[in-house]
């Protein structure tokens, strides 16, 4: 037998054939490795989607009692008959975004029973009273639609966001 010199040797050892066949042994190996990756980059989006759904409803919540707050502000709680529709129109404002009670609520769940309004006059060191209004989102819970950290072992689908408050003084 005949030895080969090393440019021949070379030659037949990786020539067109044998790379088209090992091309061809790993022609899948792309769809398993994408595959693999696509179960963890889901649950990855999903989650990413959820907190920021409910970071988006928490602002939401945050504007709402800022903006029932500042409607109060304008108002006398001293004058019973113009300030009691003030107050349900805070309310609706808090809940609905508008004055009217109209619409859905701007958080799923949210009720005018979750907010509460308080009135409060302090004297300031000066001898001038000053009346603030506080309004206030007790009890709401964000409820998760697909919560990622169930699989990592936790066991609640919910976060509560238990107390949204706003402060602001009364002309």
């Amino acid at each position: 037998m005949a030895t080969l010199n090393k440019q021949e040797y070379n030659r037949r050892a990786f020539s067109r054939a044998d790379r088209g066949t090992k091309r061809e042994a790993m022609r899948g190996a792309v769809a398993v490795e994408f595959a693999l990756l696509l179960i963890p980059l889901l649950l990855l989006a999903f989650g990413i989607a959820e907190y920021g759904r409910a970071l988006y409803q928490y602002n939401t919540l945050v504007k709402t009692v800022r903006d029932a707050a500042r409607l109060l502000s304008h108002h006398n709680p001293e004058d019973p008959a113009s300030y009691g529709p003030v107050l349900e129109e805070a309310r609706c404002l808090a809940v609905h975004g508008n004055t009217s009670c109209s619409g859905a609520a701007l958080a799923p769940g949210l009720t005018t029973g979750m907010v509460t309004i308080a009135s409060s006059a302090t004297t300031s060191t000066a001898g001038t009273t000053v009346t603030l209004v506080e309004v206030r989102i007790t009890g709401y819970v964000f409820n998760f639609v697909f919560n990622p950290a169930r699989l990592f072992g936790a066991a609640v689908d919910t976060i509560p966001f238990s107390d949204i408050h706003a402060t602001m003084r009364q002309l």
